[in-house]
């Protein structure tokens, strides 16, 4: 299931760099937006992935492989609070933020019922309050 979520969503990057790229530059605008996000990966991938085998054996590689993971979860940390001190603004948004982690944990909705979700109450709020 959870290999599912991640290919949609990997479909999804991939369809808006193409729209992207496609409205500013045509077709070879859409391959290039496309490439120029996905290629930096595979290339990545294949050249390391000949060291996997030695760098699992390597107590010194994984611990540093420990401390990068450390650090990239304290700066997910401290990026999601600045966004949240960012977008909590007052008891609407708030309550949007209550109602989005409710129906995340409780349901495991997919991110765009999320985004639409606050799509529709960040528009029914600018009614009422117009």
């Amino acid at each position: 299931m959870q290999a599912t979520s991640a290919r949609r969503r990997v479909l999804e990057v991939a369809g808006l760099f193409l729209k992207l790229g496609t409205l500013s530059f045509g077709v070879p605008g859409a391959l290039l937006s496309t490439a120029a996000i996905f290629l930096p990966s595979f290339l990545i991938v294949a050249a390391v992935g000949p060291w996997v085998p030695r760098l699992r054996k390597s107590t010194t590689a994984r611990a540093f492989l420990d401390g990068v993971n450390v650090a990239v979860v304290a700066l997910i940390l401290v990026v999601s609070v600045s966004l949240l001190r960012a977008a909590v603004v007052d008891a609407w948004t708030a309550l949007v933020l209550l109602a989005s982690l409710a129906a995340l944990l409780r349901w495991r909705v997919d991110a765009w019922w999320l985004v639409l979700g606050g799509a529709a109450a960040g528009l029914l709020h600018y009614v009422a309050m117009r």
